[in-house]
């Protein structure tokens, strides 16, 4: 039989799997696709980018930049092949999504033992459930049986857009303050009064609507463009739409983000929606530059499952009712990509230091990965706080001591980071150098 077995090939679970492989742990990693998918998931391989194929920012000075620091440090597979497969995007660590698919697959299928197919029931033995915020309907249910409840909330995907339909006469590149290469972004500006007529179609446009037993609860990091547009008219002057920084005297922007290295498709970023696709067409297509858009996909909602993990899971990430269990990932109730991943990777420690025979010692509170540990263990969060999925941000950190100008405070949280995680990986045996 297999040391562990892993369910789930998102980002969470590949890293989770190749750390433990890498460890020499046996794996077996259980996948539903291709048999079986999502809706929104349309390739067949591993570690799928569904919602943006950016993996956010690349700058040490912030914490996703941070994070990205800390894996890389220890050989994550997920940093890897994201920086194998880099496109432009600023300072922004943007990949080709079906690249990066393919090449996580390169380094999995050698070193685990793939298992096709949906999972409905628990195996025995030790397990990482790292199925993701998508989660099928049976395995679910089986999981409630474990955790005695299950939370839902709705998250929202952007649509991509042809990128030969976008009229050039009305779009111009540029990067925000001119970082990266100075014209990794798209923009399509909009006048104050298309811009206005565009806001007043978000807010009255047909909605997609959820099941009635299911109250909709949207994540504040990624909200649906017109549930933004509700909540006043230059709310997303002021947002995804603010036009600073890219040398124009337009009212508003849009910007477009390669989906690809090969520039053949845009993401419309900030524009994750639940307007129904043919509403999407009819408001997006008042964007000047995209009057005669041809859509690659559009945006649509799902549903995002996640577990009190605070209160369900003990400090090694297992769970506490039947400690053979682990979490790992979205489903645990981090929020992001590369967040699953350090997810993963810790899981994957804790895992190998349970079958050596030895103890899981997270990275320190003031690290990006030890503030990601702190939000799911709740060591972050004040009495009878109400769990909720979270991106990795300053706020999970133990404040810095002392008093700082607040323009200094990122690089003070930076570099306590930077010398903390390495005193720590550099203790930590079978880590990567």
């Amino acid at each position: 039989m297999s040391d562990v077995t892993v369910i789930g090939a998102g980002l969470a679970g590949s890293e989770c799997a190749h750390q433990l492989a890498r460890l020499g742990h046996t794996v077996r990693l259980c996948e539903q696709k291709p048999a079986v998918r999502s809706p929104a998931h349309k390739l067949d391989g591993p570690a799928e980018l569904v919602c943006s194929n950016s993996l956010r920012s690349d700058n040490v000075e912030s914490a996703i930049g941070l994070l990205h620091a800390e894996l890389r440090r220890v050989g994550s597979v997920i940093l890897g092949c994201a920086d194998a497969c880099r496109v432009p995007a600023g300072d922004a660590l943007a990949v080709d999504r079906v690249e990066f698919s393919n090449a996580v697959r390169a380094k999995l299928e050698p070193a685990v033992e793939w298992v096709p197919g949906e999972v409905a029931q628990l195996p025995e033995g030790l397990t990482v459930v790292a199925t993701g915020p998508l989660t099928s309907e049976a395995l679910t249910a089986e999981l409630a049986k474990h955790v005695g409840e299950k939370l839902y909330f709705y998250d929202a995907i952007a649509p991509i857009v042809q990128a030969d339909s976008v009229d050039p006469s009305k779009s111009f590149a540029a990067s925000r303050y001119g970082k990266g290469d100075g014209a990794d972004y798209l923009n399509l500006p909009l006048t104050k009064d298309e811009y206005h007529a565009f806001v007043a179609e978000l807010v009255k446009g047909q909605k997609l609507v959820p099941h009635a037993f299911e109250e909709p609860k949207y994540f504040e990091g990624c909200l649906p463009i017109e549930v933004m547009a509700e909540r006043g008219p230059e709310t997303l002057a002021y947002g995804p739409m603010k036009p600073v920084g890219l040398g124009t005297d337009a009212h508003a922007v849009v910007q477009l983000r390669k989906e690809d290295k090969a520039g053949t498709a845009y993401n419309l970023v900030g524009f994750q929606t639940r307007l129904t696709w043919g509403e999407q067409k009819r408001i997006f297509g008042m964007i000047p530059a995209l009057a005669n858009a041809e859509w690659v996909r559009m945006g649509q909602i799902h549903r995002n499952t996640f577990i009190d993990a605070p209160r369900l899971l003990a400090p090694d990430l297992s769970l506490k009712a039947e400690p053979r269990l682990f979490f790992a990932g979205q489903i645990s109730g981090v929020e992001g990509y590369v967040e699953s991943a350090a997810c993963g990777f810790l899981v994957a420690l804790s895992v190998h230091a349970r079958l050596t025979g030895g103890t899981f010692s997270p990275p320190p509170a003031t690290t990006a990965m030890g503030a990601l540990y702190r939000h799911v263990t709740g060591e972050a969060h004040p009495e009878g706080y109400k769990y909720q999925p979270t991106n990795v941000v300053f706020a999970l950190f133990p404040p810095i001591e002392g008093r700082h100008k607040k323009a200094e405070r990122r690089t003070l949280y930076s570099k306590r980071a930077v010398a903390d995680f390495e005193g720590w990986a550099s203790g930590v045996k079978g880590l990567a150098a």
